[in-house]
């Protein structure tokens, strides 16, 4: 979980990838079926439609991807307040932001290094214009943007 620090940390033993503003998800495949679980485990597949249908246009047989939905506005950042009216009434704006892969094709992926997870992350092909992103990190040299953001 984002933790609010003074200063990011740098060095090569660090990731940064953007904080988005929206409500964290894990994508459930299994088989032909998507399920969409909050961060409290409450399922909200119903409230995600489209995204359930994005997702089973990945070529996952199973897994579980773990994520962030959110609404991008015109200039591509997450907005919060417009994600809670596109639940309900613009399902078509909502985006799955994904960020970690946890369990691929039978494989629990969790007690991997997070560097060598994103191996069989980039393996999960997204079908075109499909509302799944994918996060990549920031170098920890580029810092000194963190600090202007």
């Amino acid at each position: 979980m984002p933790t609010l620090v003074a200063k990011p940390p740098q060095g090569d033993d660090w990731m940064h990838e953007a904080k988005f503003d929206g409500y964290r998800s894990q994508i459930i495949i299994e088989g032909a079926g998507v399920r969409i679980f909050t961060r409290r485990g409450l399922d909200w597949t119903a409230k995600y439609r489209d995204l359930v249908e994005a997702a089973k246009g990945l070529n996952v047989q199973n897994g579980i991807i773990d994520g962030e939905v959110v609404v991008l506005n015109e200039a591509g950042l997450s907005d919060f307040a417009a994600l809670r009216k596109a639940i309900t009434r613009r399902q078509h704006d909502l985006y799955f932001v994904a960020f970690d892969l946890l369990h691929l094709n039978g494989h629990d992926l969790r007690d991997m290094v997070l560097e060598d997870r994103r191996g069989p992350r980039s393996t999960v092909t997204l079908p075109p214009s499909s509302s799944m992103r994918v996060t990549s990190p920031v170098s920890s040299i580029c810092c000194p943007i963190l600090t202007v953001v």
